[in-house]
């Protein structure tokens, strides 16, 4: 069993990657002001950037579902990795052997499965890449050659060769430690009668990567004639390995596509090959399957949703790449971006174009062409008679519920207009009223609610419920009170040297609201503010550590990222806050002494307790007045 990993590396961990650069791989960020990077969250869905990165303080969060933390945190919830496993990945990229407090260095036994399957995935894409320099490989050689891939371009993508023996890689892998259960669990052997054999035997290797990189499958090219197996064969589902949620090439591809703000989807490894050597370097491919709803997830935070992204999907002219084209289509409203379709007009595929026609062939095949609404719409069309009224009328049938889905009210009278056009029917308000009917009761069928009023939005992110444990008043932004109690725990989470000393004398119940002071609890636990002036990174992860419950280390994150509501934010506006949080509770404390006097005086009590009240409430006023006459000088 694995050792627990040493706390000095772990922090060195912390500190060696930057979050920015390890979110980055996953979606786009852009700059979000006060120093902090925003996108659309990896963890649900949404059409506007709530997610916040923060790179000075090693943090993020989103406001929109809540989830936050560090860098480890992130890693863990986006690739489901145990802590250790964390660690273990974000300190192969830094280049930091860890020490473990039990069993001494980093044995590779005490690896997390993830890491493991990952490792042995690594190691057979360098097993694969050299087969294919055998003489057994000159088929696959070959294969490339024919379709105008060459030695550098093998390399680039990493393309290999599966020998034809029954157990070349297996074999090979034990002799680097994985056991049999590992092979078995990776998907790179299988079981046969006695002992674990290779699953691919005799074909050309794709080695397929996740959006961060690592090698989590292959995708295998059959050879030759005697090969009984499928044209294609994939890795199966595997702890590591989900074909609805990869796509091939998105590795290469996910930095121009951010920059660019568009995404080519082909067909197969080839295709994408042919599209980055021929400069489209947006290029991606699904893995065996339809292109769907987790696929889409992947582009969105990579494209941002912004007006001018635009997904161009290539698929062959024949029927199957038709068909697949209207299955694109069901989807199309997931995507913010403008979506299109590249058919060439003798059906070719990129590959095919480009050794054909050559590489500006295959560019100029995924300039916007075809609408890809239009193009279904089209498809639609095209199996009916219009030059009946029974043909147009059937072909409206079929094709307006098609147009009702579409969301957007402006495009989708747009598009009926355009309908009415390819059917030929005149009245085109007809058309447009047919289909804004259908849409009126594909919502109401849906069961929503009327749309929100004009200008009743809530302005900025909305603010967190009471957590669970910490039940309290519920937190309402526009609430004067809980909103300069929450400037003051942010400005200490991230400003702690304009706050400090001050802010450590304040007491748990100067805060409010539940949450909010176990906030100041856990900063408390963890040495105050002060500490946060010698170790800004270090004082947020112990802030962190010490929160009694996940809610309210979400909560810490939360404030540690969002936003100070001032754009000038220095001594002066930290000691505002200072200053508010510590009359109100002044104040506070007036008036449950002026009640105890009251009762004391009217029932005739003790008259040295009389007195020691009277004393403590006139201490209080006098308090009050000179923080409302000298402001921080009084604190």
């Amino acid at each position: 069993m694995a050792g627990r990993i040493n706390d000095e590396d772990v922090k060195a961990v912390r500190d060696a990657v930057p979050i920015d650069a390890v979110v980055s791989e996953y979606l786009q960020l852009r700059n979000a002001g006060g120093g902090n990077l925003k996108g659309l969250c990896p963890f649900h869905d949404e059409k506007s950037p709530s997610f916040q990165v923060s790179p000075s303080k090693g943090l993020f969060h989103c406001f929109g579902c809540q989830e936050g933390g560090d860098t480890l945190t992130f890693v863990m919830k986006v690739d489901h990795l145990t802590f250790s496993e964390a660690v273990e990945r974000l300190a192969a990229k830094a280049g930091i052997t860890l020490r473990y407090e039990e069993g001494g260095y980093n044995p590779s036994h005490q690896r997390g499965e993830r890491i493991r399957l990952i490792e042995a995935h690594k190691a057979a894409t360098e097993f694969y890449i050299a087969q294919l320099e055998s003489p057994e490989a000159e088929i696959g050689r070959k294969f490339l050659a024919e379709r105008g891939f060459d030695q550098a371009a093998a390399a680039h993508f990493g393309v290999g060769y599966s020998p034809a023996g029954w157990d070349h890689l297996t074999r090979f892998l034990r002799g680097k430690g994985f056991t049999d259960k590992e092979l078995l669990l990776s998907g790179l052997s299988q079981e046969s009668r006695r002992n674990p054999i290779d699953r691919f035997r005799g074909r050309l290797m794709w080695p397929i990567r996740d959006i961060g990189g690592e090698v989590v499958g292959f995708g295998a090219r059959k050879l030759r004639d005697d090969d009984n197996g499928p044209k294609y064969l994939n890795t199966p589902e595997t702890p590591i390995y989900k074909k609805s949620q990869v796509l091939y090439g998105i590795d290469l591809a996910k930095k121009d596509i951010a920059k660019a703000s568009r995404a080519v989807v082909v067909e197969g490894y080839t295709d994408v090959m042919a599209c980055h050597l021929a400069g489209v370097t947006t290029a991606i491919a699904t893995c065996g399957t339809a292109f769907g709803g987790d696929h889409i997830k992947i582009l969105r935070r990579l494209l941002m949703d912004n007006g001018s992204a635009r997904v161009i999907f290539t698929f062959d002219g024949d029927a199957a790449g038709q068909k697949a084209a209207l299955r694109a289509f069901e989807d199309d409203q997931k995507f913010a971006a403008e979506t299109y379709i590249a058919i060439a007009p003798d059906g070719m595929d990129p590959c095919d174009l480009r050794l054909a026609k050559g590489d500006e062939a295959v560019a100029d095949l995924v300039q916007p062409r075809t609408p890809l609404f239009e193009f279904a719409l089209r498809q639609i069309v095209a199996r009916y008679d219009l030059e009946t009224p029974a043909g147009r009328a059937a072909a409206l049938d079929e094709a307006a519920p098609v147009v009702a889905r579409i969301k957007n009210t402006g495009a989708q009278h747009e598009v009926a207009v355009q309908l009415a056009g390819m059917l030929g029917i005149l009245d085109t308000q007809f058309v447009v009223k047919r289909v804004a009917q259908l849409a009126r009761w594909a919502r109401e069928r849906g069961g929503k609610g009327p749309a929100p009023q004009r200008g009743t939005a809530p302005q900025g992110p909305a603010p967190a419920a009471p957590r669970q444990g910490h039940a309290g008043p519920a937190l309402n932004l526009r609430n004067p009170v809980y909103a300069t109690e929450r400037e003051l725990l942010k400005l200490a989470l991230q400003h702690p040297d304009l706050v400090s000393p001050a802010f450590d004398a304040y007491g748990v119940d100067e805060f409010t609201a539940a949450p909010y002071a176990a906030v100041r609890q856990a900063i408390l636990d963890a040495g105050g503010a002060e500490y946060g002036t010698q170790d800004p990174q270090d004082y947020l992860v112990r802030v962190r550590d010490a929160a009694p419950d996940d809610g309210v280390r979400a909560m810490v994150t939360e404030l540690a990222v969002e936003a100070i509501m001032r754009r000038t934010v220095d001594a002066a506006y930290a000691g505002e806050q200072l200053v508010t949080v510590r009359l109100r509770a002044v104040d506070r404390r007036v008036r449950d002494v002026q009640g105890t006097f009251a009762r004391l005086a009217g029932s005739h009590g003790d008259p040295e307790q009389l007195s020691a009240v009277q004393n403590e409430l006139w201490v209080l006023q006098q308090y009050g007045r000179a923080l409302r006459e000298r402001g921080a000088a009084a604190l």
